[in-house]
């Protein structure tokens, strides 16, 4: 367990140095919510309607974007290998790295989703169950 944890510290530490994949990951959730309305139009009745199902589709779509990402780092450098000679289990180690990669996508995802179903009219009532609902999702996609 105390690996897993190191495991799960030292992938934040080196998503932090490099910042840029999970500020694309974020950005692009952005965008693509934000140029939504102008392919179905400025209407807010039909924006709040499908808010919550293009937030979602949104917001997989970009945690798909860093996936490839969790292990081709220790891939390109050998160090795949070292991960699965650990004294830990080796679904342990995946755990911590899947959790590691939630942290820096789902999370911040999940976070920004009340923000921007504010900007698609979406009822407010619907904004704590929209981020627990992508809290969840996002963890099972990761």
């Amino acid at each position: 367990m105390k690996a897993s944890f190191a495991l799960i510290g030292r992938d934040l530490k080196l998503a932090l140095r490099q910042g840029a994949d999970a500020a694309l990951v974020v950005v692009f959730y952005f965008m693509a919510v934000l140029l939504f309305p102008f392919g179905v139009g400025p209407a807010a009745s039909i924006l709040a309607r499908i808010s919550s199902g293009s937030l979602w589709v949104m917001a997989l779509l970009a945690a798909l974007l860093a996936l490839e990402r969790v292990f081709e780092a220790e891939h390109e450098d050998g160090s795949l290998d070292q991960l699965a000679l650990l004294p830990a289990p080796l679904g342990l180690v995946v755990l911590a790295k899947v959790l590691a990669h939630w942290v820096l996508t789902g999370l911040p995802l999940a976070l920004f989703a009340p923000v921007l179903a504010a900007i698609l009219d979406m009822p407010a009532a619907g904004y704590p169950v929209l981020a627990l609902a992508l809290l969840l999702g996002t963890l099972c996609l990761s």
